[in-house]
């Protein structure tokens, strides 16, 4: 019987979305630092990054909850765990990385405003914080956004398919072979009535004959008391 094969396991999975979403983030990082920075989308890419940057440190800490629930329940190994917790490490470096990135850019823009423009503090300095935060909130923005939540949910229903379809086929397979032992079970029981009887009838056989033996050896004494009789009376 095929056992479920780890790679269907729903903290895998999430990891392997968990990494997809750091691939895109370096895509996205790379096609930044191909635009102008005063260009519309340089500032539309600086808010996707912000937006997933974050949203890749939650996935990252739900993996790290995952595990340590797991830990708990004592469902997975100490090897798998060890494992596990590279992994998730591994993610967090790369986090860092992508977030030093990001910040490294956009440190370097505000330093070379202010060598442009100088140190102010008037209300109406605007830092590029803000510009991002503006930007995120504009509707092309929130479009895309939810049209990559819908793409994630799509793909993390696409797996959990795949997982019921598996347990689907284990449950059909264990319940294939429960009925084949029910009727190995029932043509047992036939066969072990048909012996029983077969040994009765034999044991019944073996009753008569030995009845029957102890009746001929009475019969045979009885004829030898009887020619002895007559022989002493015609003495």
């Amino acid at each position: 019987m095929a056992l479920l094969n780890i790679d269907d396991d729903p903290w895998v999975l999430e990891y392997e979305s968990c990494e997809k979403l750091q691939r895109d983030i370096m895509e996205q990082l790379m096609a930044r630092q191909k635009e102008s920075r005063s260009t519309e989308p340089y500032a539309r890419l600086s808010a996707n990054i912000r937006i997933r940057l974050k949203q890749y440190h939650n996935e990252v800490n739900q993996l790290k909850e995952k595990m340590d629930r797991s830990i708990g329940s004592r469902s997975i190994t100490y090897d798998e765990v060890e494992r596990r917790g590279q992994q998730i490490e591994l993610l967090r470096s790369r986090g860092v990385k992508m977030d030093k990135l990001y910040n490294e850019v956009s440190t370097a823009i505000r330093d070379t405003r202010t060598d442009l423009l100088g140190a102010t503090s008037s209300g109406w300095n605007f830092d590029d914080d803000d510009m991002l935060d503006n930007q995120a909130t504009s509707v092309d923005q929130i479009r895309i956004q939810k049209q990559r939540m819908m793409k994630d949910q799509e793909e993390g229903l696409d797996n959990l398919s795949k997982i019921i379809a598996r347990q689907k086929n284990i449950a059909e397979t264990i319940s294939s072979e429960v009925d084949l032992h029910n009727d190995i079970i029932d043509d047992l029981g036939e066969h072990m009535e048909r012996t029983d009887a077969r040994v009765n009838m034999e044991t019944r056989n073996v009753t008569v004959i030995d009845r029957k033996d102890k009746s001929c050896v009475y019969w045979v004494i009885i004829i030898l008391l009887f020619i002895s009789i007559i022989a002493v009376a015609t003495i």
